[in-house]
This record gives structure tokens, C-alpha cells and sequence, in this order.
């Protein structure tokens, strides 16, 4: 199947520049014969991926399976919001930020794939544990900390943190319902150390307020984060079922206010007419998906039936799971940090936000 297909591109590809030259030669030269070929090569590699490349794919990941939710049946995070009513704002708020420019690196919609979802098993060894002190009324003091052989911090082969890294540890330990993401982390001397950890209970149904009001979390947003990162299984098995973390700059965030589920902001800095922290994004019923590559298709149905949270601020709008950790890779779905570049701000609207809660930074935990 691989060999017609590349056959076949072959040529077309031939067929598209004698074409091309003919028309060029009637036009008295005045087209880029090489350009106008290429372009046209690719709709029609386009066109026979999608008549190909997805037979392909599936038999070769027929046995991936995509991973468990996090959370039990009734969590926000893997609620149906595709028929959820409008904020009334949310044409205005998506007006002004396409006019501010859109998503940041300009204005595309760029996917990071640095953070790693770690999974612990009866088999993973639990280390002491050095956080930032009991006068954090935000971060949790766990005494220990799972670590995964074979693992590492975001952006890292293992779990040494250079100084100017963010460096999130995110490993789920199903067997005994805990989640433990930390921000700032590193191992050395037989340590775990962070500038703050969050143990989120896998067998609960948080509130709106989540750990609390004015409490962060590994994420400025006070959300947990690995919920929320789809992966290569995910697509692969050709669905996500939760919704999307992403992240705008922060002179687009809305500043000093939040909106539940989250319950913090980091350092927003844009006016009233921003989108606030928290917020929920949908893409359009209406957007054609099929005009996406397949697999990029999957994600964008997720972002239509479970939306995506806006959760931080920085310049690459989507983070996806490091396929580290996962049976599918990336390479092999044809998938990488520009497959949902063509999503653009207006194609979203904006879910009910409700009412925006003024920040304080007083952290009061729920029980």
C-alpha cells in the first residue's frame, strides 16, 4: 500500500510540472514553473494521504489502545460542551484577539511535545521528598514521591533540572488513585526537591473551585495538567475524549481575574476585552475537520465535543504528551508541532465563562 502510494505521487508529481511548463509556456514564462508544481504535488500528496495513508496507519497501530481517564465519570475535564450555550461575550473576546494577533508565535497554533506523563506501577520505587515549605499554603508536602525507572522532567532525558527550567514532573500512580504533578522538580542525592507539588485523588470529582479558590496548581491556572495533554495512543486509537490544555501570551490573558475551573492566574496582563484565565475554547461545528490530515482530525473533534482550557501563558498555544511513554510515536502518524497550524482564533468561540472571580492570591483549600 506504502509503495502505490508513493508510486502514485510520483507521478502525479511529473504529470503536475509537464502540466504546469505548458501553461507557464502560454503565459510567456511569467509563473515559477518549480513553485506551481511543488504547490500543486502537495494537494495531490494530500489528497492520496488521505485515500492511502490511513489504512496504513491503522494497520500499523491496530494495537494501541488509548489510555484510561484520570478521573471518574462526571470530572469537567471529559465533559461534553459541544451543545454548552455561548458566553455572551464570546464573539467580541475572539474579535479582539484575532485584531491583538491571534495565538502567539505568530499567530500560529504550534504544538509542544516536552512534557512526559509518567504512569507508576507496583514495581516503582517512591523517594523522599523536599518541597517549598509548610508556610505554602498552595503546595502539598507529600513525604515521598514516585519515580518512574526510565523517566524524566519536562524537556529532559532524566530528572536533573537546569536552573532556567520550568522542569514539571507529572506521574500518575493509579494503583493507590493519587496524581502528583510538581513544577520546578529535580532528583539528586536520593531527593526529590520542587518549588511546589500538587497531589490530585484520582477517585474524586473535584468542585469547580478544584483544590481551591486562589490556589494554584503545577499550572498557573491551578488545573491539574496531565488530564488535559492528549498523546500519540490517543490518536492513534483516533480518539481523545477530554478536553485540551492551551495556553495564550499573557498580554492576551484577561488580567487579575479567573474563571472557574480555574482557580488562580499567573501573570496576565491583557484588558477586559481578553479572554480570562480558565476560559473554554470550542471550535466551530461548523469547521470542515476534513480538510485537516487525519490525524490532526482527531484532535480537532476533541476540541469540538470536550473544548480546550486556557491554562497558562506563553507563546505555543497546544501541549501534547511526549510520546516517550506511549506505544504510538509521532514520526509514525505522520503528526508533528505543525499539523494544527491551520486552526485559526476565529475559528473558536468561547463556552460560558460565568463570573470572573477577582484574583487575591489567598489560597484557601477546599477539605
Amino acid at each position: 500500500m506504502k509503495s502505490l502510494k508513493v508510486l502514485a505521487i510520483f507521478m502525479l508529481g511529473v504529470m503536475a510540472g509537464i502540466g504546469v511548463a505548458i501553461t507557464g509556456h502560454r503565459l510567456h514564462n511569467h509563473i515559477n514553473f518549480a513553485q506551481k508544481a511543488h504547490h500543486l504535488k502537495d494537494h495531490m500528496a494530500f489528497a492520496l494521504d488521505r485515500a492511502f495513508g490511513g489504512k496504513v496507519r491503522a494497520a500499523r497501530m491496530e494495537q494501541v489502545v488509548a489510555p484510561a481517564a484520570y478521573f471518574p465519570s462526571g470530572s469537567i475535564w471529559t465533559q461534553d460542551i459541544s451543545h454548552a450555550p455561548l458566553d455572551p461575550q464570546s464573539s467580541a473576546m475572539i474579535a479582539w484577539l484575532a485584531d491583538a494577533g491571534g495565538w502567539g508565535n505568530n499567530n500560529k497554533m504550534q504544538i509542544d511535545f516536552s512534557l512526559r506523563a509518567l504512569q507508576a506501577d507496583a514495581s516503582t520505587p517512591y523517594v523522599r521528598f523536599k518541597g517549598p515549605g509548610p508556610n505554602s499554603a498552595d503546595s502539598d508536602q507529600p513525604s515521598t514521591f514516585p519515580l518512574p525507572v526510565g523517566g524524566g522532567v519536562e524537556g529532559q532525558t532524566g530528572y536533573q533540572c537546569p536552573s532556567d527550567g520550568d522542569c514539571h514532573l507529572l506521574v500518575a500512580d493509579r494503583g493507590h488513585g493519587k496524581l502528583y504533578e510538581a513544577y520546578q522538580a529535580n532528583y539528586a542525592e536520593n531527593v526529590v526537591t520542587a518549588g511546589f507539588v500538587a497531589v490530585w485523588d484520582l477517585n474524586r470529582v473535584y468542585p469547580p473551585s478544584g483544590r481551591g479558590d486562589q490556589c494554584t496548581s503545577a499550572d498557573a491556572a491551578g488545573f491539574p495538567i496531565a488530564p488535559l495533554l492528549f498523546n500519540a495512543d490517543e490518536i492513534a486509537a483516533g480518539s481523545i475524549n477530554h478536553a485540551i490544555r492551551f495556553i495564550l501570551p499573557n498580554q492576551r490573558i484577561r488580567a487579575h481575574v479567573f474563571v472557574h475551573p480555574a482557580t488562580h492566574a499567573g501573570s496576565p496582563r491583557g484588558p477586559v476585552s481578553a479572554p480570562a484565565i480558565g476560559a473554554r475554547f470550542r471550535l466551530k461545528a461548523s469547521y470542515d475537520v476534513s480538510q485537516l490530515m487525519p490525524e490532526a482530525q482527531v484532535v480537532a473533534r476533541a476540541m469540538q465535543k470536550y473544548g480546550m482550557f486556557l491554562a497558562d501563558g506563553g507563546d505555543i498555544a497546544l501541549t501534547a504528551q511526549s510520546d516517550a511513554d506511549t506505544k504510538a510515536k509521532y514520526a509514525d502518524l505522520d503528526f508533528d508541532s505543525h499539523s494544527m497550524r491551520g486552526l485559526k482564533v476565529t475559528d473558536f468561540e468561547v463556552v460560558d465563562m460565568g463570573t470572573p472571580i477577582h484574583l487575591t492570591y489567598n489560597c484557601v483549600r477546599n477539605p
